[in-house]
């Protein structure tokens, strides 16, 4: 039956107030929980910027980075004839790896921009690798950071990978934030803005790097795989993509260096291996919360080759 012209007024004040009630039933995002709980140390604040010229050299694409007057910030981009990377100038035992980053939004499907420690010039096919990779993707999605540990050659031929992928808790596109690895003997920890994220423990030799690396940059195309599984490629009429490099730090035991002469960077107030308590919770809220995937967790995977899980 149709409604008489004097209940349209009172019906049109039911339905405003039912999509109310229906708009404060959603779940809300709680704004505490946005941002991690403080982790009371940073690694970060003991080293400090370095010029470019002081720690890297261009790898590859000279023509595709520019470096800021002062020397300390290098832009990369890639386009459809190439990407760009760095690499440090000396080889490292152990330390503190970091750079603030800050990636392009939009549509960045299949581009990957690493930060991560290598060794695959000096032993090919059977390299070690330890990763942190922005990923990127189509508007509305968020990037992944992917975090990657490879071990004497398990990324040549058959890949045997140790990826923990997360959505971080801010955007990075819209800022700088610092993304660093703490490579000591018995540990390697992955941070953001300091805050620790993952914690992979030597417990064995057999998958635990423990041969010198150089610390590189980049950005290049990983349409294969990056994006969705490689669902969505590098499109390239939204070239170039374009990813900002800055506050470089290093602070590590250089391979050159004499054996026994350098001691590892702290991953702890304390000076120990073991994370402090508030560094533990905070670890503990980014994987709860930011944590998209675990290799240890996939059942998918043939654990016969991950005995560390």
């Amino acid at each position: 039956m149709a409604a008489r012209p004097g209940d349209q007024p009172a019906a049109l004040l039911l339905a405003c107030a039912l999509a109310l009630l229906l708009l404060a039933l959603q779940p809300q995002p709680c704004r505490a929980q946005q941002q991690p709980p403080s982790p009371g140390y940073y690694p970060s604040a003991t080293l400090r910027s370095l010029a470019f010229s002081e720690a890297y050299r261009t790898l590859w694409g000279p023509q595709h980075q520019t470096l800021s007057p002062d020397g300390k910030s290098l832009t990369l981009w890639m386009d459809r004839s190439s990407g760009s990377g760095f690499k440090s100038a000396r080889a490292y035992r152990s330390g503190y790896f970091g750079a603030s980053v800050r990636v392009q939004p939009g549509y960045t499907a299949g581009v990957n921009t690493a930060f991560y420690l290598s060794n695959s010039e000096e032993y090919p096919g059977h390299h070690d690798e330890v990763d942190m990779e922005l990923l990127g993707t189509v508007p509305g999605e968020p990037y992944t950071l992917q975090t990657n540990v490879y071990v004497r050659g398990s990324g040549d031929g058959t890949i045997v990978g140790r990826e923990m992928r997360f959505h971080l808790w801010f955007d990075p596109t819209a800022d700088f934030h610092h993304y660093a690895i703490i490579w000591n003997p018995d540990q390697i920890l992955f941070l953001v803005d300091d805050v620790p994220i993952r914690r992979y423990e030597r417990k064995t030799e057999a998958t635990f790097p423990d041969r010198e690396m150089w610390a590189y940059g980049s950005i290049w195309d990983a349409s294969d795989w990056a994006t969705d599984g490689g669902r969505y490629r590098a499109d390239y009429s939204h070239q170039p993509f374009v990813s900002r490099f800055a506050d470089l730090k290093i602070g590590g035991c250089a391979a050159d260096g004499a054996p026994g002469g350098c001691q590892p960077v702290p991953a702890s107030p304390s000076g120990a291996a073991a994370l402090s308590t508030q560094q533990e919770a905070a670890m503990r809220w980014a994987q709860r919360n930011s944590m998209v995937y675990y290799y240890c967790l996939d059942s998918s995977r043939d654990h016969a080759l991950y005995p560390e899980c």
